[in-house]
């Protein structure tokens, strides 16, 4: 499926998990993310675990049109993909892996992303209808830092070299 995504992206001090897990429309899964060899897009399969077991893998693509906004191509595929693909990783790349706990908040999914590396924040990520709308966050969300377009902060970059930890 084809589609222009546009969002925001901000690191946030992590959230009281009982909060979280109280949203409306909770989710928790575990992703593995490896960024595949690629001259003309971001390209990267994701295998995700749902807390209830379930298991889902993807290949995407993604080509940057804004800061905010790029063009992404994704589509499931099969374990048996996955594992060929993944012979492919990126040449000074990292399977990144993070927990991802999602709700709904004003009409729109809030993704919180908790990686290993960092004990204190995770980034949070809404994705927009366009790039100049508002957004409403819950009041126990505290932003630390709006990296919305900032390439450090990028899943790709991160697979990386993984940044330090600001709070």
């Amino acid at each position: 499926m084809t589609q222009v995504e546009t969002e925001i992206k901000l690191i946030i001090k992590r959230p009281d998990i009982l909060k979280i897990r109280a949203q409306s429309d909770f989710t928790e899964s575990r992703i593995t993310q490896i960024y595949l060899s690629s001259d003309s897009c971001t390209h990267r399969i994701r295998k995700r675990v749902y807390s209830d077991g379930k298991t889902v893998f993807q290949e995407n693509t993604k080509v940057r049109i804004s800061p905010m906004s790029s063009i992404e191509n994704e589509r499931e595929i099969g374990e048996d993909e996955f594992l060929e693909l993944a012979k492919n990783i990126e040449q000074g790349t990292l399977p990144l892996m993070k927990t991802r706990r999602t709700f709904e908040y004003c009409g729109r999914t809030v993704e919180l992303d908790f990686y290993d590396a960092w004990e204190k924040t995770c980034i949070l990520e809404i994705e927009l209808g366009a790039e100049n709308e508002k957004v409403t966050l819950p009041e126990f969300i505290e932003v630390i830092k709006d990296v919305t377009g900032n390439k450090s902060y990028s899943n790709h970059t991160m697979a990386r070299k993984f940044p330090e930890e600001i709070i």
